[in-house]
This record gives C-alpha cells, structure tokens and sequence, in this order.
C-alpha cells in the first residue's frame, strides 16, 4: 500500500536504522530528466511523517549540487545534535565521490560537503558501507575500478587487489553481512568476483554459463555468510540466481516469475525470506528465496522502478523510484486506502489563470472538470506474516512467582523439507521480597517447634521502637505463668516495691496477712512451740516428755490461762437525751439499726455507721456503704467505690484516659474472669477511638490482654498501611503469636470467624504465594466460602486458586529455580530431583487433647497447623511407591512419629495433598466451643483473690530425617500434555561470591546511592518514599553489570555523564543524556535500571536536593 509520495527524479536513501524520525534522502538521478528538462541538481532531505495523512512528505533540508548522482547511501557514521546523524555519499557521474552532512544541510549553517574525492575515472554507479565498520565505504565505476574509502581519513583509499581482466564497469559492490573482510562485485556481462581484503586478493569468481545473464543487482544472504543473489537485467533471461560459494558451479536456485529484465533488488535485513525485485514489466514482487515462491505483489502505477530500498528503522516500509519522476514509499503490511486521485484535467486547471490566462483582455469559461469520486483501494498483506512481527523473546509471570521465559530459535535456513525447531522454555522462581520470606520461615519456625517465648525474646531484641518492645513483651506474657502479676510489672505495679514504700510510709515493716499464714513465720512460730506443760497446778512437768509423747488433747490443756484483769471495771453511763448521742442510744436500745445507722451517717460518723451496719445486716451494710461512697467526691473514692461494689465498668468507661495503666491494673487485679475479656476490650476501644498512633498502641496492649485477635488486626491497621509486604508481616506475626497463646489456654484451635482476619491472612497467603512459598501460603487461606462471600474481590481470586495451591505446593517449602526444555514434535524431557534413599516419612499424627465437658470437638483453622493442636481435617492419599528410578518415593501408612528424633526441615502440620487426590475430608466432628472471642476463663491468669493456672503442653515431635542423595529422573509424555512437577527436595542454594566493583567506576554506586539517600531524606508524601526504596533495589542491577563488565562503552560514557551532571546538581541535563542513552543503546541491556535512574532525576529535581 501506498503511504507517501513525491514527485523527484532522484536516488532515495533511507537515514540509518538508530536516527528518529525517519527521513528520506533524495539525490537527483544522472542521465534522467523530468517533464520540465530541468538540468540542475540538488540533495534534499525529507522527513516520513505518518502523523500527516496526506501523501506529501516535509522537505526539512536542501543543498544544490554541481553534479547528478548514479548512487547514493546513508551511512550511521558520526553524530549530530538533532539526531540527524550520519554521513551521505554521493556517486556522481563525473566519477566523483562526495561526503555529505544531513545536519548541515537541514540547519543550513556549516559547510555540508565535508569530503570529496575523484579518484573514479568515470561514473560511480556502486556504493555499499561495511555493516560492521561504518567507516569503511567500498565504491565501483568503470574500468574495473574499485576503491575502499574510509571515512576517517578520506583523502587516500586503498584497492581490495588487482584489477579483474578484461576491465568492465562495476555495477554493484555489496559487503558479506557476516565476514567483515569479504566484498563482492558485479559488472553487467554477469561475472560476479568475491575478494578477501585481510589477502588483497579475489578468492572467487562466478558467471553463469549461458553468456545470458547481465547483472543489474547483486545481495549477500544477511544471515547465511556463503550465499548470495543475482539478478538479470537481461529480457531474454528476467530471473534471480541463488548461488552457494560452497557449489560454485551452478545457481543454488532460480527465481522466475518476471517477464523482461530486473532492474533492482532489495533483501529485508529484518527478516531473510523477504527479497524485493523490480523489473521492466512494471512489477515489484516480493519473494522467498527459501522456497522461491511470489509472496506479494506492490500495487504500482505502469512504470518501471529503478530503485527499491527496505527501511531500515521500519521493516516494514520500502520506497521504490521510478522513471516517471515519482518516489513512492508503501508498506508490505497491507490496509486500506482512500484519496482522490488528482486528474489531469486538474492539474492543467491549477497551472493557468481561468480569468484571462492568454492576456487577451477576455474572460474565459470555467473549465468544467469532472469532479473525482473517492475511492478506497483494498490491499491483502503479506501471505506469512514477517519475522519482524514474531516477538523474538517473551516473558510471562505465572501463579507461584514463576517467571516463564522463551526465546525464537533460529530456522535451519535450507532444509529439503519442514523439519521440528526445538523451542526453549524457561521457567524460573521469581523472588523480590527476600525479607518477607525469611521472617516468614523464621515465624513457620517457631510455630511449628513451639518455641514462641525465644521467637518473642528475639523480637524485643530487635524492636525498633519501644513501643514495639511493650507489644511484644505483654505477647511474651502470655507463654509464662502468673500471666497477670507479670502485666502489673510490665504495666509498673510491682507487689514487693509498693510494700516497700507503704513500709516507709507507716515508718515499721508491713506485715503480711489477710490471704493466709506468712511460711516463714509460721516455721519459727514451730521451732520455738515449748515442750513443757505450763504450771498452773504448781507442779512440775517431767522433762522427759516430748509433743509427740503426750496425746492431742493435752497440747490444749497445757495452754496456760489467761491472766485475769484484777483491775476493778469503770462504769459508764447510757445517754437517753433529746441529742444526736442520746437518740443513737435510744434507737440501740429498741434494736433499730438503720435509724441509728442513718442518725451516725447524719452527723457524720461513718466509722460508727459502718460498724453498726455490720450488725444490722447485709442489707443495711450496702446501703450505707452505698451512702457513704456517694457523699465522697475525692480521687480515691471512685477506686474503693468499685473495689468495695466489684463495679468495674465504672472504672473503664469513666477514667481518664491517661490513666488507662491503672485502670488496667484494676483489672489485672481484681476483675473476674468471666468479665476480665469484656472490660479490657472496652478500655482498649476507648483508646482507639482517640485515632492516634499512642493511643492505638495503648489500645493493642489491652486487646492483647484479653486475647481478642480481631480488635488487634483491626486496631493495629488502623495508623499502619497493611499494604505493604512488610508491615503485613509485622501484623501477621503479632495474630499468630496471640493465637497460640489464646490456643495455648483453650486447648483448642481457634478459626477464623472476622472478615478482617481472613482478608489479611488472604493478603499475606498471595503475597507469600507470589514469591513461591506455596506451602505456607496455603496455610493461611481460609478453608470456609463463607469466609470468602465477606472479602474484597482480589481476596476472592487468591482464595479460588486454593485447589492449585493443593496440587503444586511441594512436600517442603523452599524456593526451586526449574528449567524445563520442550520440543515441539519430540519427546517431553524434564531433569527434576528427588531423593533418594531416604528414611520413611511419617504423616502428621495430631496429639490428643482431653476435651473440656460440653465442649464440641476443634474445627477447621486458617492458619498453620501448631503443635500440639489438633489436626485439621485436609488430608489426601500417600504418594505412590518408590519401586524404581523415574518413580515417585513411598510414603508409608500413617502411624505414630519414631521415639527419640529431631524434626528436620518437615512441617509439623499435615502433608500438603498430593498430586492424586483422593476424595474430600468430611466435616468437622462438630463445633467450635462457645467462648468469647478472647481468652477463656477470664484472660492469661486468674486474678489475685483466685487461682489459675493453664497446663502446659509440650509439642510432640514431628516430621522425619532425611538421608542419602539426589537423584534424577526422566519423564517423557506426548507432546502438549501437561508435566505433574516431581520436586520433593529444595535444591541448596549456591552461594557466590560477589565480585567488586572497578575502581574507575565505584564513582556510580557512590553518587547515584548518595543521590537516593538524599531524597529519602526530604522525601514527605509515603508514594515518594516508595519510589525511593524501589530505586535502591534496582540500582542493584546496574552495580552487577559493572561487576561483570557486561555494559557497552557507549552505555557507560553516558552514565558516567549523568553521574557529573548529577555531582553538578544539573538534573535537567542529566535527563538529556539519559534520553539519548536509551535511544541509542540496546533497550534489553539498559532496562533494568536506566528507567528507575529517570525517576530518582525526577523526583531530586522535584525536592531540589
């Protein structure tokens, strides 16, 4: 399809591959003269703007020549400040060879003749630059002349040898597309010569034997460095010979379909099955020289083109010049077309004047010119599509964080028939948060060994914060006893510091007494108990006897009397006044009680009120005591009023919140169980509806306190975004420590019944999914679809892959790097390891706990199996027996873990299903006990009044040694079938030793990691921060490429460039040579760190650091 044309008689030359936009050079053709005889000459750049619909192209430049061109090519030497680059080089027909400047001619400023030469004795009709050199510029013209220029030094050319014999005109040089030292040359009578200039020499000559073939064009294979074409320009001989230099004697193959002589030939670099040809039938035709079939054919007008030429930035796009002054550029990707064809009828009406174009003084007519109808031309594309549309590498992230990689390969070029290509796949782990999935074994760890007092000891070590310390610390209480006495200390309320002080206070020391007999005291009171009777008969005892020989009773009857008070009595009187004293008297007297009580309460004598209603009752006793509290509004009388009612509510819903410790310790001291959990919860809710990060923290110790996991989650994500990998992780171990210890008291797994939980546990299980620990990840998923129904919808698609999950988690976590070789056509082959003579695994065998009575049996749990708990129910058959190599190991019956062994690296919770899964588990054996959502029996220990104690369970030993080595299997299977992954043994990571950096280029990591430290500095908004802490990670890429010296010196200069404009704080500048690395690198090299290099430009430009 036709894109853009313009009306020149010239030589076209595309502009090289790396400069955008694409542009079009055009050199006015020798021996041709357009419909004006115009004999001048020009040089023209023209820029292919596809954003412009009409047909025209943009003239950016133009420069007059003294001379017309025979050829003319653009060669990728040298660089301009627009990205015109290059050098154009003209042949003209006075034998003449020019250098050009593209920049100088568009900017029209310097002189654009930057070299010139006539060591050609007549026209230059062949120019051709070396692929790989691109300053080398091989010419030819008459006389067998051939001259090899190189751009650096223009003045003196060198010859690839001696001139061939008899001397002929060179019509075509063309340098080998994959040996930079071989040049061919072509001369019309059909000879073609290929020299070796590292020998100066020709090395091989070829002619076709028929005398017929008169060559007008001459390629090279562009990826096959023995083969190439010719092309008759001959009409008895309208064909394209393929030729082999490996079978020199005749043409390889033939290509014919033209019916007059070719005029040029054109083969696509991009893709080696395209070859274009021009012919003097007015036909371009684009072939496969592989299988010497037309696959396409140009739409042209009726005009032999001379000059075909491929893009070289847009495979896509050709341009062909033809003799009837019109440069066309189409495209072979076919489309559609609709434009008005301009008539001639409109181009004579457009040349004259229809008011007076003779100047005779008379008006003429207006022409009457039929108008154009639009028509739309349809043209079919390609019959294959082209190389260049096939992805040559692909890449695709899988469940599991499996990155699955392919490449193309490359076809057997000439095969007698269709033969397989073997294809790559590879498929590799993925892992981008390395912290996350240590933190995760290390909590895996401590659950399954049942270790959670050191695993919380370590995490108080490396607390950040102490209020980060506090939460872990009252998480460590739980795993001790005297659960509550150790809250009082960590909340600043310690028993024997308090009697200290009361003891300094009252100036003696404090006595214990009031909850039972001091057992010190008691054992001196037993050593000092006399063994002698008292004399209170005035007789002697008998020394002789000891407690033990005397009977019980006499213990008692040795006790000596009470000494009898011989003072005399002093009587009193009883007051029957009309006063206060005398009407107390009087209502004693008659047994009235509360009207005494209320006259004491009425003057103001509680102590006598109280003591009075002690004997008036226990109903009397609460109402004065009631009374009493009422009329005193001190700061301690809200404390007795609810020590001395065991109204504890008040205390919590009414103290002032900076107070909450010493609400708190009320509660740890006086509460009861059945209310401890409802109190503590209630406090903790106060705290968080403050919204503050102190407050919120303050409230988590409360939670924690009572055991509720929900108001933990939910309170904890309430200052903190969860969706970060690592805070999540914080939170998810601070729920799994407090539900162990919540499981620790009841004796029973504890399911996850809030939307919050399962959406966060559903969270982390895809985060730990997405970097390959596919076995704890699926741990955390909860197993109900009720849980599902309540969370978001990306929750609801981690929770549908759980089947998955259950079919390739391996029997082990850890993470595997898999690659796996399939071949289209042929046998399925995959390496996978196994081991092998190993001792026998044992299911997970659940220890047995005694249920409480009325108690239901445990349900089914989201999160890890721990020890000591019950199993849950997920269960599926054994593996197959391990009969033979290229089998799967036995797994033998379930039964009871051998006595006496250390778990390895086994879970401790069931074996993951297997491959063959067997039908579902029932339900649970019945429900979950009806408990609160905290702690059962009141919290992590009974209050002081009471005792409590929780038994303590040790967590039976789980899992199996394995021994011997590994071995590998094959697995062959029809092609397309899919491959049950066989890996039941982590491979061990290899270590290795990372190099250093070169010392001439330590200057990067020190600037560009100075620069990224510098903006997390000023940095405010969290996005930012982010970007930040993404960029120090991927400039880790750029600093392994330096160690391995894998980095182009291109790539390089231009970072050490960003670097000093970095240095100089001159990031606008730096941008500009970011963007001209990019555009002139290979993007594959740079892609992993150059477009996050942009971003911290960006963002220190933005803060101004």
């Amino acid at each position: 399809m036709r894109l853009k044309e313009i009306q020149r008689t010239a030589h076209p030359a595309w502009s090289p591959a790396p400069h955008h936009p694409i542009c079009l050079a055009l050199g006015t053709s020798a021996q041709q003269l357009d419909a004006s005889f115009n004999t001048t000459a020009a040089l023209e750049i023209f820029q292919v703007d596809f954003a412009d619909p009409s047909l025209g192209m943009k003239l950016k430049g133009s420069l007059p020549t003294s001379n017309r061109l025979h050829s003319l090519v653009w060669v990728n030497f040298g660089e301009g400040e627009d990205g015109l680059g290059g050098r154009l080089i003209g042949g003209s027909d006075n034998g003449t060879v020019t250098v050009y400047s593209p920049e100088a001619i568009v900017t029209s400023g310097a002189e654009a003749i930057i070299g010139q030469s006539d060591k050609h004795t007549g026209p230059v009709r062949a120019l051709d630059f070396n692929p790989f050199q691109s300053n080398l510029l091989a010419s030819g013209a008459n006389d067998s002349e051939i001259y090899i220029w190189d751009l650096n030094n223009f003045s003196n050319p060198m010859t690839p040898g001696t001139k061939s014999q008899p001397p002929e005109d060179i019509s075509v040089v063309s340098w080998n597309r994959q040996v930079q030292h071989i040049l061919a040359s072509a001369n019309p009578s059909g000879k073609a010569v290929v020299w070796d200039l590292r020998k100066n020499e020709p090395i091989i000559k070829i002619s076709d034997h028929s005398n017929r073939m008169h060559c007008s064009g001459m390629l090279w294979h562009p990826e096959v460095a023995t083969q190439l074409v010719l092309a008759s320009e001959d009409d008895r001989m309208p064909v394209i010979q393929m030729w082999d230099l490996r079978f020199a004697t005749s043409p390889l193959k033939v290509l014919e379909n033209h019916t007059r002589g070719l005029l040029s030939i054109a083969w696509s670099q991009a893709d080696p099955e395209l070859l274009l040809s021009s012919a003097k039938d007015n036909r371009i035709l684009c072939w496969n020289p592989n299988t010497g079939e037309v696959i396409y054919e140009l739409p042209t007008t009726n005009q032999w083109c001379f000059d075909i030429q491929w893009c070289p930035r847009n495979p896509a796009l050709l341009s062909a010049a033809s003799f009837d002054g019109w440069i066309s550029v189409y495209s072979v990707m076919g489309g559609s077309l609709e434009a008005q064809q301009q008539s001639r009828a409109d181009q004579i009406s457009s040349s004259f004047d229809t008011m007076d174009p003779f100047g005779t003084g008379q008006v003429l007519p207006p022409l009457q010119v039929p108008q154009p109808t639009p028509q739309t031309t349809l043209v079919a594309p390609l019959k294959k599509p082209p190389k260049w549309v096939r992805r040559p590498v692909g890449a695709s992230f899988a469940f599991g964080g499996k990155l699955i990689t392919f490449e193309s390969p490359k076809a057997p070029v000439q095969s007698p028939q269709p033969v397989p290509v073997p294809r790559q796949v590879f498929v590799s782990q993925v892992t981008t948060e390395t912290e996350l999935l240590q933190r995760s074994r290390e909590l895996q760890a401590a659950l399954r060994s049942g270790s959670l007092s050191d695993y919380c000891q370590a995490k108080i070590h490396k607390a950040p914060t102490d209020s980060e310390q506090d939460i872990w610390r009252f998480l460590l209480v739980n795993f001790e006893d005297e659960a509550r006495v150790k809250f009082l200390r960590l909340l600043g309320f310690s028993k024997e510091d308090l009697e200290r002080k009361i003891s300094t206070c009252l100036g003696k020391n404090l006595q214990p007494n009031g909850h039972g007999v001091d057992a010190n005291d008691l054992a001196e009171k037993i050593q000092l108990l006399s063994t002698q009777r008292s004399e209170e008969s005035g007789d002697e005892v008998d020394s002789t006897k000891t407690p033990g020989s005397s009977s019980p009773s006499d213990f008692f009857s040795q006790i000596p009397p009470q000494p009898q008070d011989k003072e005399k009595k002093i009587s009193f009187p009883i007051p029957v006044s009309a006063d206060a004293d005398g009407l107390i008297s009087q209502a004693l007297l008659v047994g009235n009680f509360e009207g005494a009580v209320d006259l004491c309460l009425n003057e103001g004598r509680y102590a006598e009120a109280i003591l009075l209603a002690i004997s008036g009752g226990q109903e009397l006793l609460q109402k004065t005591q009631q009374t009493y509290l009422e009329k005193q509004r001190n700061s301690i009388s809200m404390l007795i009023s609810s020590v001395v009612t065991q109204n504890w509510g008040d205390i919590v819903q009414s103290c002032a919140l900076d107070n909450w410790k010493e609400a708190l310790a009320a509660l740890l001291t006086y509460a009861h169980p059945k209310e401890f959990a409802h109190l503590c919860e209630t406090l903790g809710s106060r705290l968080e509806g403050e919204r503050t990060e102190k407050r919120c923290l303050q409230a988590c110790l409360c939670y924690i306190c009572s055991g509720n996991i929900e108001k933990l989650v939910e309170c904890w994500a309430l200052q903190r975004d969860c969706s970060s990998p690592l805070v999540l992780e914080d939170l998810v171990e601070k729920m799994m420590v407090l539900r162990k210890s919540v499981e620790r008291l009841r004796n029973s797994e504890v399911a996850v019944q809030s939307p919050i939980l399962a959406d966060k546990l559903t969270h982390y299980a895809g985060l730990l999914a997405s970097q390959g620990s596919l076995a704890t990840a699926l741990s955390y998923l909860p197993d109900t679809s009720d849980q599902v129904n309540t969370t978001s919808h990306s929750s609801s698609d981690t929770l549908s892959t759980r089947k998955c999950f259950k079919r390739l988690c391996p029997a082990e976590p850890g993470t595997v790097t898999c690659q796996t070789l399939l071949q289209t056509g042929l046998d399925v082959t995959c390496l996978s390891p196994v081991c092998s003579g190993f001792s026998p695994l044992q299911p997970f065998q659940p220890q047995q706990q005694p249920m409480s009575a009325g108690l239901g049996g445990p349900g089914l749990s989201a999160f890890p199996p721990g020890p000591a708990m019950p199993g849950s129910s997920l269960s599926g058959h054994p593996l197959p027996p391990f009969s033979a190599p290229g089998g799967l190991p036995t797994m033998p019956s379930p039964g009871p873990p051998p006595s006496g062994f250390t778990p390895t690296s086994l879970p401790s919770g069931p074996m993951p299903l297997s491959y063959h899964q067997g039908p579902p588990a029932g339900p649970p054996s019945g429900p979950y006990p009806p408990l609160g959502p905290g702690y059962p029996q009141g919290g992590p220990g009974a209050p002081a009044v009471k005792s409590f104690s929780a038994p303590s369970v040790a967590p039976p030993p789980t899992g199996a040694q394995r021994t011997g080595h590994t071995i590998y299997f094959r697995i062959k299977g029809l092609p397309g079938r899919p491959l049950t992954p066989k890996l039941l043994q982590a491979l061990p990571a290899e270590r290795v030793e990372q190099r250093e950096i070169p010392a001439e280029h330590m200057v990067l990591k020190q600037t560009f990691d100075s620069l990224v430290q510098r903006c997390q500095l000023a940095a405010q908004d969290p996005q930012t921060k982010r970007k930040l802490d993404d960029a120090s990670k991927r400039l880790g890429y750029l600093y392994d490429k330096l160690r391995e010296h894998s980095l182009s010196n291109n790539i390089l200069g231009g970072l050490h460039e960003i670097s000093r404009c970095v240095a100089g704080q001159n990031y606008q500048r730096g941008l500009e040579v970011h963007t001209a690395v990019v555009t002139s690198s290979n993007f594959s090299e740079i892609q992993a760190f150059m477009p996050i290099l942009k971003v911290v430009m960006t963002i220190a430009n933005k803060l101004g650091v």
